[in-house]
């Protein structure tokens, strides 16, 4: 009896330790021991970037200080869930913070106002009213949640955490100075912010916006023409077969979306120098029709960007928009041993900005130092080379190839070229075929999302029959102008009524608006679906 008990005690410890023995030599640089230093990061990245970056940086950590570190990396979702989650967690922590050290009573006046980014406040503090006195109350404590950095996504996720007081300067650019000039690092490129001006985030890598697509799709779809604008995104062959995520979920697929307004305007203004508003309006209206006539060829809004290539690439959507280094990664994962890959991205001519991902340190972090230091190595020459250098190049990644695009000007040299994932692309080059202009649609941000929401989410079904009907009859005039009419999404219209109720504090004002507007779009779009069945 005994020795059968051994006999089985040995076999459950061969199956228990067979994972542990074939487990990869980079999983167990993953893992640190128990009096490892530690840092905790919330991020939108990929499995590929953290992977990378803490092999990377535990050995980096390891030469500098001769400590190990563990990376506690925190993923609830995209960058708009991020934003939801770090909005709560302050408010939860501020409440605490408040109430069981301060010992004053919390209300809705207080947790609406303490990370109020509006509220301005007086010089003297013997003048702040109750709400004024929680906003300088937070800013000048070290209230934190628990986690020592914020890793990717756009800097307009940024900039708003900024304002609302979230971020704390990392002394980073105080202590490279050498780093952040035109020359290295730049504040501004085309319209687009680098870095905060106080230091409250700065840019780690670039990317810009485009178009990735199935070669053996478009063939099996009699698509002859290799897509090179927006504009083929509309194309009627692509019904039911374009990948789209939803802007309401995804910041980068919101800011995709503004990259259309922003080049309409601008070809309007280029054919109108003397009249800028005119110009803005007109791009306005075009640029949301042409999001419609895409939309109507959507396939699906999926909530998570990375989606849209891999199921691009799976042929489940024949094409469709994405962030540069989604469409570039999923190229790479697809390659084959020749070299070949049936997904294709590009960035169109002229069709987009070159924008940033920053990182920033979280107020209150735990663990400063650390946190700068992370900072530092990703901004370093050494840090940079992670984002396009080849697996196993001198430098490079160990495993995964990341297709991303170093923000270091200094990074784009001949030297480095061979090394290189993307060779010939440079950022800064592609940046002069765009300027961002912030004032035409920054202050409309919020409402980009929301006006594909109610014209093309909730309405989608209606969208879509309407539109196979008018490509069916193809487009009557007026079937195809009833379809086509915005006059409810105006440029004026969003600007004032739209933007004041969805920055206004009461959430039903939005929920009533966007039931307005979108049984509004229904009727529009069965009313074109019956002209265009008739002829008209």
């Amino acid at each position: 009896m005994l020795v059968r008990i051994s006999l089985v005690l040995v076999a459950l410890a061969v199956v228990i330790g067979i994972p542990f023995a074939l487990r990869p030599a980079a999983e167990e640089q993953l893992s640190a021991g128990a009096g490892a230093d530690r840092l905790v990061i919330v991020t939108p990245h990929n499995e590929a970037i953290r992977h990378e970056f803490t092999v990377a940086f535990r050995r980096h950590y390891r030469a500098t200080t001769g400590r190990d570190v563990a990376l506690d990396w925190r993923v609830p979702g995209g960058t708009s869930e991020i934003a939801r989650y770090l909005a709560s967690e302050f408010n939860a922590s501020f409440q605490n913070h408040w109430v069981n050290r301060l010992e004053k009573p919390w209300s809705a006046e207080v947790a609406k106002a303490f990370d109020n980014r509006s509220l301005e406040l007086p010089e003297d503090p013997g003048q702040d009213t109750p709400a004024q006195t929680a906003r300088r109350t937070f800013l000048a404590s070290d209230v934190g949640i628990g986690i020592d950095l914020f890793f990717g996504g756009g800097a307009y996720d940024f900039i708003q955490q900024a304002q609302a007081g979230r971020l704390a300067d990392s002394g980073v650019i105080a202590a490279r100075p050498g780093w952040f000039s035109d020359a290295v690092i730049p504040q501004n490129v085309s319209g687009e912010p680098f870095r905060d001006p106080q230091g409250l985030w700065i840019g780690t890598v670039v990317s810009s916006f485009g178009i990735c697509y199935n070669t053996d799709s478009l063939e099996r779809l009699g698509v002859t023409d290799v897509p090179a604008a927006w504009d083929a995104l509309a194309n009627p062959a692509f019904v039911r077969q374009v990948a789209l995520a939803d802007p309401t979920k995804s910041g980068s697929a919101a800011k995709a979306f503004e990259q259309i307004i922003q080049q309409k305007m601008q070809q309007r203004l280029d054919a109108a120098p003397e009249d800028e508003d005119a110009a803005v309006r007109a791009g306005w209206l075009e640029a949301l029709g042409l999001i419609q006539k895409i939309s109507a060829n959507a396939r699906f809004f999926t909530d998570a960007a990375p989606k849209v290539p891999l199921d691009v690439s799976q042929g489940d959507a024949a094409i469709g928009m994405c962030i540069d280094f989604y469409g570039r990664f999923q190229s790479e994962a697809v390659r084959l041993p020749g070299g070949s890959s049936r997904l294709q991205y590009f960035t169109p001519l002229g069709g987009s900005s070159v924008g940033v991902d920053p990182i920033a340190m979280l107020r209150g972090a735990p663990h400063p130092q650390t946190a700068r230091a992370f900072i530092e190595f990703i901004l370093s020459p050494e840090g940079q080379k992670l984002w396009n250098f080849k697996v196993g190049a001198p430098g490079g990644p160990e495993k995964f190839a990341l297709r991303r695009l170093p923000v270091r000007k200094d990074f784009y040299t001949a030297a480095n070229e061979p090394y290189r994932s993307d060779p010939g692309i440079d950022p800064y080059v592609e940046a002069q075929h765009f300027t961002y202009h912030e004032a035409w649609t920054g202050p409309l941000f919020r409402v980009i999302s929301f006006a594909i929401r109610v014209m093309s989410i909730d309405t989608h079904e209606e969208q879509m029959d309407a539109w196979r009907a008018l490509a069916k009859a193809n487009f009557p005039p007026q079937a195809a102008a009833r379809f086509g009419d915005l006059s409810a999404l105006a440029y004026d219209e969003c600007m004032d009524r739209i933007r004041t109720v969805l920055r206004s504090p009461d959430r039903l004002q939005e929920v009533r608006l966007a039931k307005e507007l979108a049984d509004g779009f229904r009727r529009q779009y069965k009313e074109a679906a019956e002209l265009a069945r008739q002829g008209l």
